[in-house]
């Protein structure tokens, strides 16, 4: 479930999105659709929310976002070029002004030394702007790491806006 301070961050987000007449879609993986369904909780999201995409495999990855195979092969689903590619990739499918991806690990299980649980990368693309992925590791089980990951994604897209 998601706290109450990521629905209000998607409120701020949408808002500034309609007021200068903007889009917005995802990519989703780890969060399974948790981006998404913490925009279309804001009454009027449809001004600005064109959609999301939930590839949670690497071939949702491939088929949907042009994620490539040797990106996942040599760097893995979770990395800075898949969260570029899918960010990129959600821009491109939906033509959204702004995209957002995540892709991480958000446990129990599925960690490594090289690659934590708790390991997130999001990606956020700009119509005409450059493509920016942050790495974060965010402490506490499955539904923290999920949470904090929707609520780092939202601060990210905030800061874009700022600069458009």
């Amino acid at each position: 479930m998601l706290a109450p301070p990521t629905i209000e961050a998607a409120a701020a987000l949408l808002a500034l999105l309609r007021q200068r007449g903007m889009t917005i879609a995802a990519a989703e993986s780890c969060t399974g659709g948790l981006v998404s369904a913490a925009l279309t909780a804001v009454p009027g999201s449809s001004e600005a929310v064109l959609g999301g995409l939930v590839t949670y495999s690497n071939a949702m990855k491939m088929k949907f976002l042009g994620v490539p195979e040797d990106v996942l092969s040599s760097d893995g689903a979770v990395s800075e070029a898949c969260a570029r590619r899918m960010a990129s990739g959600t821009m491109l499918q939906t033509g959204a002004d702004l995209a957002i991806s995540t892709t991480g690990i958000a446990g129990p299980g599925g960690g490594s030394a090289e690659k934590p649980v708790g390991l997130v990368f999001i990606g956020l693309a700009r119509r005409g702007g450059l493509t920016e992925v942050q790495r974060h590791v965010f402490p506490g089980d499955r539904d923290a790491v999920r949470s904090a990951t929707v609520n780092a994604a939202f601060r990210l897209a905030m800061e874009a806006m700022r600069q458009v």
